[in-house]
């Protein structure tokens, strides 16, 4: 699937080539006239043939009688539209930069086909440039995939990667990576939509984590049958956001402070424990001491078994497989990770990449 710029050029290219390919056979028609025909030696044929298309007027090279010179006023007619054609197309691509374009999308097809390790947007709308505006906060690559021209066109002035297409369908999801990327996001307008993409992608990558859109509560059940790995509702979450920030406003603002913005002192990050190179497997966090280590703060620890304890003390135990969800400074997140790397979740995330 391709964008509507995309689509434009590969037909202008189509348009280009098919020029050059009708200018090639009416040189060839003209050559094989006058060499059997006329019976004149091919250079001579070849020579008459270029002369009369580009029409720099030189006189004939051997005498031409009624028949020939009516062949050569057909043959002039096809070179002039044949070579105007070909003149109006190039002039077209000039004018409105399909080159430079051109260049543009071939070196967003090959970033594309070299992804791995990204995210996937499905749907451009509201919700899409949200989440497009957080991964850019957060330095995250990711590709957008949306059916809409207009919303890949916006997309892409802003300096997103971009892909038109209808998420729904397996072709589109290959052609963006989906078997090597760790997320998908499936924000398009639809329920029904949004469970195609979900089912889809869990299809073709079971490993990915899948996370849909819902504006039902029904919607909400159907998406987590279907795969979905979790399942927001915008009405059901901004409600209790909105209750919340009128029950607890200091609180709403503390959390919005460190999950979002790009102004922020502090951030929340998860470490994965490898039992296998992390060095405090199995130790308390009293023993491991990564509060006076690294700064940072250990919210809550999630098991492998998807317990969660919230607020963990001293005496609680580092597992292996545990998620650790802490809180910190930049500096001082980026010194717990190095503590307990190598780990899955490296902070801060990668840079993003450019085209």
């Amino acid at each position: 699937m391709y964008s509507t710029l995309e689509q434009k050029y590969k037909r202008l290219q189509k348009e280009l080539i098919g020029g050059a390919i009708a200018l090639g056979v009416v040189f060839c028609i003209g050559t094989l006239w006058y060499s059997l025909i006329e019976g004149w030696p091919p250079l001579d044929a070849a020579y008459m043939t270029v002369f009369t298309l580009a029409t720099v007027g030189y006189g004939e090279i051997h005498p031409l009688g009624p028949r020939g010179r009516l062949f050569t006023i057909y043959l002039i007619l096809m070179g002039v539209v044949t070579i105007g054609y070909i003149v109006n197309r190039f002039t077209e691509a000039l004018i409105q930069g399909y080159f430079q374009e051109g260049t543009k999308l071939r070196q967003q097809r090959r970033l594309i086909d070299s992804l791995t390790g990204h995210y996937i947007l499905c749907g451009f709308g509201r919700i899409g440039r949200q989440i497009a505006l957080e991964f850019k906060a957060e330095s995250i690559f990711f590709v957008i995939v949306d059916s809409n021209a207009e919303s890949i066109q916006e997309a892409l002035l802003l300096g997103y990667t971009a892909v038109q297409g209808d998420a729904t369908l397996d072709d589109t999801l290959l052609n963006i990576g989906l078997e090597k990327a760790i997320c998908i996001i499936a924000a398009l307008p639809s329920d029904a939509e949004n469970l195609y993409v979900v089912l889809s992608a869990k299809t073709l990558n079971p490993n990915v984590r899948a996370i849909a859109r819902a504006t039902t509560e029904e919607a909400v059940q159907k998406l987590q049958r279907g795969g979905a790995d979790a399942v927001i509702s915008p009405y059901i979450t901004g409600g209790k956001r909105m209750a919340a920030a009128a029950l607890r406003p200091q609180v709403m603002d503390f959390v919005d402070g460190i999950l979002t913005g790009t102004d922020r002192s502090f951030y929340m990050e998860e470490f994965l424990i490898d039992p296998d190179i992390c060095p405090y497997s199995g130790q308390t966090l009293r023993d491991a001491k990564l509060r006076s280590q690294s700064g940072a703060l250990v919210l809550a620890i999630r098991r492998q078994d998807g317990n969660l304890i919230a607020g963990p003390t001293a005496d609680t135990i580092i597992t292996g497989g545990d998620m650790l969800i802490c809180m910190g400074t930049a500096e001082q997140l980026r010194e717990l990770n190095k503590i307990l790397s190598p780990l899955k979740s490296p902070f801060p995330r990668p840079p993003k990449q450019t085209l």
